[in-house]
């Protein structure tokens, strides 16, 4: 895998590519800069009975939202708290005006607050520490029983040197193959953290940013930067110059990894993402056999339909069907984390009768999904040949970072067609002559409107005059939309 990094005064743009192919994209930009994992001083603005959560000022645009379940119940409620997994009443754990300290879970989505916890976790490069947690745990991607092991015990050795051993740690993927040395330095690290973080608490005032997480590219390198990295290309000397610093003080093995990219040609054309992030944008999505994918991305669910299009095979209709499905599943994976697709998604495959191919489908796509780094839920293919499943969102899709909502439709992906139009304009003019005496109406709209007024339409228009018994003008306007008219009476 390579990583290219794309810098700008304003924005920061991240590439991960596999085999010549781009998998994700990762965008941040001056004005919002993502906040999970940020650590702020916050304050109950109002508690919510019914949904068991709260509404928490943080001083960002929006209020933030703190279910009950993301609550630390010791730290709120008395170290007597039931330690059962009895759940908690929101009113026993907080209330309006209470001060307390929240991490970022999900960043604001849409019309959505950012999620929060009081649950805090801090990463670094080989390990998460957890403040209120205990005890030693291990990624689930470290699948080697002696080395998952081995690290624990690196770990519980790390802790009996420690003085106050408060807290528990994950040891995070990067982990794997980590000397005692590393780790111990990782420890020591996150404590010194934790520490400076437990001293500005109390005396900050509500709003207040107490702990940031890492600029995008110098998190690449503690998140991502592994063995599978060939290279990470930046093509900024600040950025190279810090993300070099980190590399050598925390990951001294793999600083000759990191190169500045010198090339006359921006990066991201260099190497074709450009191209990529435009098509990542559009609803349909080319198969090599010549069959298509069209994905839907609505408030509620995401849709990705799946056709044959121009493949005929060359066997029977099953073999078409199944081959199409097979390199569906695999360009579906790479779409989810390309776009950052997340909530509810359906998979709508073409029907199979066989039920080893539906078999053989469902297995390609879940080991396509082992590749992303977000969490997936799969369920089996129900009778109607869907396939639901949850892919894990904490920031907006690529759509929504780079994208509004049409001025034009709203939103819909659809507008009126010109005829349309022109019936709505025949209404307005009937319903402002019967409101006002006028002597002549002036209509104003888009070139194809007026274009099918005195054409298609043109014997409807002198049907109307004579039913009203007043002129009407017509004048094009080439500011308006294909939807956009006026009707004024003279």
């Amino acid at each position: 895998m390579e990583i290219l990094i794309n810098v700008t005064p304003r924005e920061t743009r991240v590439a991960l590519v596999e085999n010549g192919m781009l998998q994700e994209v990762l965008i941040e930009r001056a004005q919002k800069r993502g906040l999970v994992g940020n650590i702020y001083r916050g304050k109950v603005s109002r508690v919510l009975p019914g949904m068991q959560a709260a509404f928490i000022e943080m001083g960002l645009e929006r209020t933030a939202f703190l279910h009950a379940s993301d609550i630390a119940k010791l730290a709120y409620a008395g170290e007597e708290a039931e330690a059962d997994n009895k759940p908690a009443d929101i009113r026993d754990l907080l209330h309006d005006g209470k001060e307390l300290l929240v991490q970022v879970l999900k960043d604001p989505l849409g019309s959505k607050g950012a999620r929060l916890t009081t649950h805090i976790s801090i990463p670094s490069r080989y390990l998460v520490y957890l403040p209120g947690g205990s005890g030693v745990a291990l990624s689930a991607r470290i699948e080697d029983e002696d080395e998952r092991a081995r690290l624990k015990e690196v770990v519980t050795t790390c802790l009996e040197h420690e003085d106050n051993p408060e807290g528990g740690y994950i040891v995070r993927t990067a982990g794997e193959g980590a000397s005692l040395d590393a780790i111990r330095a990782d420890m020591l690290f996150l404590n010194r953290l934790w520490e400076s973080i437990r001293e500005q608490s109390p005396s900050a005032k509500p709003g207040t940013l107490i702990h940031g997480d890492l600029p995008l590219p110098v998190r690449i390198l503690r998140d991502l930067l592994d063995s599978n990295v060939e290279k990470v290309r930046v093509d900024s000397r600040e950025t190279f110059a810090s993300m070099q610093a980190f590399t050598e003080h925390f990951i001294p093995d793999m600083a000759s990894r990191v190169e500045l990219y010198a090339g006359e040609r921006p990066i991201f054309d260099f190497y074709n993402i450009e191209d990529e992030i435009k098509r990542a944008l559009d609803k349909k999505v080319p198969l090599k056999s010549g069959g298509y994918l069209i994905i839907d991305q609505t408030e509620a669910m995401t849709t990705v339909d799946v056709n044959t299009g121009g493949y005929v095979g060359h066997r029977n209709l099953e073999e078409t069907i199944l081959k199409t499905n097979l390199e569906a599943a695999q360009a579906i994976a790479r779409q989810l984390r390309l776009r950052n697709l997340g909530g509810i998604i359906i998979l709508d495959f073409i029907d199979m009768e066989v039920a080893e191919h539906k078999e053989m489908v469902f297995a390609a796509l879940e080991k396509a999904l082992e590749a992303d780094h977000a969490k997936t839920q799969v369920t089996e293919l129900s009778r109607l040949g869907l396939v639901e499943m949850t892919r894990k969102r904490t920031r907006e899709s690529l759509e929504h970072v780079l994208c509004q909502p049409c001025p034009t439709c709203e939103g819909r992906g659809s507008i009126k067609t010109p005829e349309t139009v022109c019936y709505d304009i025949f209404r307005e003019v009937i319903r402002e002559t019967r409101q006002f005496k006028v002597q002549e109406i002036l209509v104003l709209a888009a070139q194809e409107v007026i274009d099918m007024l005195l054409d298609e339409e043109s014997t409807s228009l002198a049907e109307l005059e004579e039913y009203i018994g007043i002129p009407i003008r017509l004048q094009s306007e080439n500011l308006y939309s294909p939807e956009q008219f006026d009707v004024v009476p003279m």
